[in-house]
């Protein structure tokens, strides 16, 4: 939990601060942008809450923080209320979890609700409070990893669940050598016909991304929204695998239709087909420069 002693100097004065614990992962500033904001490589409170939604949207962040680096001054008597409201509906059936992990540097999770088994994709942390809330959603069919980095708790979610975990073999260590399914190769998977797995090596050997009803890519740490460059980018300075071949895979990926590009790390982002493909070979041409 968060120490007032160890609050921000630069959070500004009201209830909720962050402590001076936040490890720059950037969660809160993009669950919450009106609250949180950086400062000196950090996270701080620059706009205290004025009203119940932006107060929620601060409580699912708090809730959310990978190192429970926000806190309250006053104990908060609505934490059931947001508790409740994680995971958070996107659009249609899918939902972003919440209850970042550390041990995935605070990497996003998404549910997708599906009559034939729901999905989850990437470890969040196995609070008890996010388990009920996916019992009472339908429990979760497949546990999709999209590479080694985000795995948290996956063991755990399996063990409750019953889950099949999904995980490319170029990813498979010590940690996951467990996984039920184990993907081979560089050819795409149709999991189902709502679920395409497409290999993209390059951030690490085995990364893959899931494209679902052909709207929603959920890509890990291959392709993200970049705020200061307002684009879509890839992540050059923490590509462990090869560059090369990971603009090889943005280039198969740049051939596929969808709406929404949902990371683990990064902003997401969300346009109509025809924006998404020129954000795309915008991309490309950028990661051609670099």
């Amino acid at each position: 939990m968060a120490h007032l002693q160890q609050r921000h100097p630069q959070n500004i004065n009201g209830d909720f601060y962050v402590d001076t614990t936040c490890i720059d992962c950037d969660t809160c500033r993009w669950m919450t942008p009106e609250v949180f904001h950086r400062e000196d490589e950090q996270s701080v409170v620059y706009h205290q809450p004025v009203d119940e939604t932006e107060r929620l949207r601060a409580m699912q962040a708090l809730l959310s923080c990978p190192t429970s680096s926000i806190g309250t001054v006053e104990k908060p008597t609505d934490i059931k209320t947001a508790q409740h409201s994680l995971p958070i509906q996107l659009e249609d059936n899918v939902y972003h979890c919440g209850y970042h992990a550390e041990s995935s540097y605070g990497a996003a999770s998404y549910l997708i609700q599906r009559p034939e088994g729901n999905v989850l994709v990437d470890s969040p942390r196995f609070a008890p409070p996010l388990v009920k809330r996916l019992e009472e959603l339908g429990g979760v069919r497949y546990l999709y990893l999209t590479h080694r980095d985000d795995v948290a708790d996956h063991r755990k979610f399996h063990d409750h669940f019953g889950c099949d975990r999904i995980l490319h073999q170029d990813e498979i260590n010590h940690g996951t050598q467990d996984v039920e399914i184990q993907l081979k190769g560089a050819e795409p998977v149709q999991l189902a016909p709502d679920l395409l797995i497409i290999p993209v090596p390059g951030h690490t050997k085995g990364h893959t991304v899931l494209l679902y009803d052909h709207r929603f890519l959920f890509t890990g740490d291959h392709l993200a929204w970049s705020e200061s460059r307002q684009q879509l980018v890839a992540f050059r300075d923490v590509c462990w695998y090869s560059w090369p071949e990971l603009v090889k895979s943005m280039h198969k990926l740049a051939k596929y239709d969808f709406e929404w590009v949902l990371p683990g790390h990064g902003r997401r982002y969300h346009s109509d087909r025809a924006t998404m493909q020129q954000q795309m070979q915008k991309c490309l041409a950028w990661m051609d420069t670099v």
